[in-house]
């Protein structure tokens, strides 16, 4: 959840929404939303039935990994990128200040998506009705994935520019993470010198990616709103594009299947292939999503630190993450063999 006080929040969605001209701020209802690590997210209600979502980053000094910063301009992208796809369900941006220079800072103002995260309705979901939303999944995802960028790579100013080539943007990529666990002395069951070997040496399987597709990188279930009555439901929204970037649209399918293989999702694959034809998990596949594995469970071990976890916190991440992450690392070198 966000790290300021929820008196904070309320205070930081105000002043995002005077910033923004909102005529009657003073009388919007504010109510903190759980669930975030990073940004400050808060539901606004107005009187005029309008629903809104405030999302304020935290001050520059907080503790953060580099891929964080300017994370903001990342979900502003992606909103807007993603409209550009037939029938996705994003929510609209109302105002959007991303210059952390000026008076209020930067801040986002979207509308809410109706619905509920799906992980809080998984006991509720019976097993055909899990099946329907997970190949209405697939066919969502393989719709976003049509959307080409003109490079690659994070749209975070500390990025820098775009790179032209797949494999440039995500050596940055995983040299940035490696460089905070070494920058934090994250505990990692592996030292960072050892992994850059291994991504370097896998890193020719990156050259099979020739189109930027849109990457959402965080579609696990608490990012997927489901709406409707029981039996019926449907994808409402697909929220939280903040981690976005411009790459390998099969690196979607880890988060999509997290901590696990989506390759034995055979309604998320069935549904995918409706739009964009079956997915090939042949050896460049395989060795591609090892890769992202790696990378996505190095973030998740090495972010304990900037965010502070409690120490059983910390120690349940570790306990089901390091793991995935040594087998990630042991399919790099297996599948390159």
């Amino acid at each position: 959840m966000s790290r300021q006080p929820q008196d904070d929040q309320v205070a930081a969605a105000a002043a995002a929404l005077k910033a923004a001209g909102v005529a009657d701020a003073d009388a919007a209802h504010c109510t903190p939303l759980t669930g975030g690590t990073y940004n400050t997210v808060v539901r606004v209600d107005l009187d005029d039935r309008r629903q809104w979502v405030v999302k304020v980053p935290p001050p520059a000094q907080t503790p953060a990994l580099g891929y964080e910063r300017d994370i903001l301009r990342g979900e502003v992208v992606f909103y807007t990128s993603a409209a550009l796809a037939a029938d996705i369900p994003v929510p609209e941006i109302v105002h959007s200040e991303l210059d952390p220079h000026t008076a209020c800072g930067p801040y986002l103002i979207s509308t809410l998506r109706p619905g509920a995260p799906w992980h809080q309705l998984s006991g509720a979901i019976g097993d055909d009705e899990r099946r329907r939303l997970r190949e209405e999944l697939g066919r969502l995802v393989a719709r976003l994935h049509t959307v080409t960028g003109t490079a690659f790579g994070y749209p975070a100013e500390p990025f820098g520019p775009l790179s032209a080539s797949w494999r440039e943007a995500f050596m940055a990529m995983t040299d940035a993470v490696l460089d905070d666990a070494e920058r934090y002395r994250a505990p990692l069951p592996v030292p960072p010198a050892q992994v850059r070997k291994l991504f370097a040496a896998a890193a020719g399987a990156l050259d099979d990616v020739a189109r930027p597709a849109l990457v959402h990188f965080d579609l696990w279930d608490g990012n997927l709103l489901l709406d409707g009555e029981a039996g019926a439901r449907t994808l409402s929204g697909v929220i939280d594009g903040e981690r976005m970037f411009w790459g390998d649209p099969v690196a979607d399918f880890v988060s999509l299947a997290l901590l696990g293989n989506l390759e034995e999702d055979a309604d998320f694959v069935a549904g995918y292939a409706e739009v964009a034809g079956p997915p090939r998990f042949d050896a460049s596949v395989r060795l591609r999503l090892a890769l992202y594995r790696a990378y996505l469970y190095l973030i998740m071990l090495v972010e304990t630190v900037p965010r502070g976890y409690p120490p059983e916190q910390s120690a349940r991440t570790h306990r089901h993450v390091t793991p995935q992450l040594l087998a990630a690392l042991r399919d790099m070198e297996t599948i390159r063999a």
